[in-house]
């Protein structure tokens, strides 16, 4: 069993293979909360991708982004039950309904909603969704709608945490992408803070991918991102 941390870093497996995300998450998880398997892995390998991770000791978060009809995301929060994931998340804006069917599963994970992507800025989430409110308005309305519906949390941005813990309260659960070391670049996320900025801000975990997956020493990168959010937490 490989010995897991209990910090607030969540790293993103965004690999092709299993053997990639396995090799990384070996050297990586002493350092880790749990590790992200999306979509690109889910659908190259599947729910061996998960099933290894867990033998591995690791806490999963499956991130497929559920949004269907209530009664499929239903089945698909059922299904990812069974296969022992730690957390998993629906799109909020597939409505009260869809998310009451995703809570109202026996013996569920962590379901939480996903709220606006952090790769949408404001000229884009309006031009998107057609939606006349605020990029933060329309983070904290979803954030409320599935709080009301019986999730346990969003997933939202770093910059609108804040806003999120006005509305919502402490018990609910922020869990938190777009986010970059000082001075790693920002890739494709349009709304960032850092690691320890977002803990501060009051966010309960972090997720990382390419700042630890790209690092020359990842374990090293891993464990640095590790202690600042330790020492924001402690702030």
């Amino acid at each position: 069993m490989t010995t897991q941390s209990k910090g607030r870093v969540i790293l993103a497996l965004d690999f092709p293979t299993l053997a990639q995300a396995k090799d990384i998450a070996r050297r990586v998880a002493p350092h880790l909360a749990a590790v992200k398997i999306g979509n690109q892995l889910f659908t190259a390998e599947g729910p061996a991708a998960v099933a290894t991770m867990r033998d591995m000791g690791l806490q999963v978060f499956l991130d497929l982004k559920y949004h269907d009809i209530p009664n499929t995301v239903a089945q698909a929060v059922a299904s990812a039950s069974r296969l022992g994931v730690w957390m998993l998340n629906v799109h909020a804006s597939g409505g009260a309904e869809m998310m009451r069917a995703a809570a109202a599963v026996a013996g569920r994970p962590i379901v939480l909603g996903v709220t606006v992507l952090t790769s949408m800025d404001e000229s884009l989430l309006q031009a998107t969704l057609g939606t006349t409110r605020t990029l933060r308005s329309q983070v904290t309305h979803l954030a409320r709608e599935a709080q009301a519906a019986g999730l346990d949390g969003v997933i939202a941005s770093p910059q609108e945490i804040q806003e999120i813990r006005e509305a919502c309260g402490a018990r609910f659960l922020i869990v938190t992408p777009g986010v970059r070391p000082a001075g790693a670049a920002p890739d494709d996320q349009k709304r960032v803070l850092t690691p320890a900025e977002a803990i501060r801000a009051g966010a309960d975990y972090v997720v990382i991918g390419r700042p630890i997956l790209a690092a020359p020493d990842p374990a090293e990168a891993a464990r640095r991102i590790g202690e600042d959010c330790a020492r924001a937490g402690d702030d």
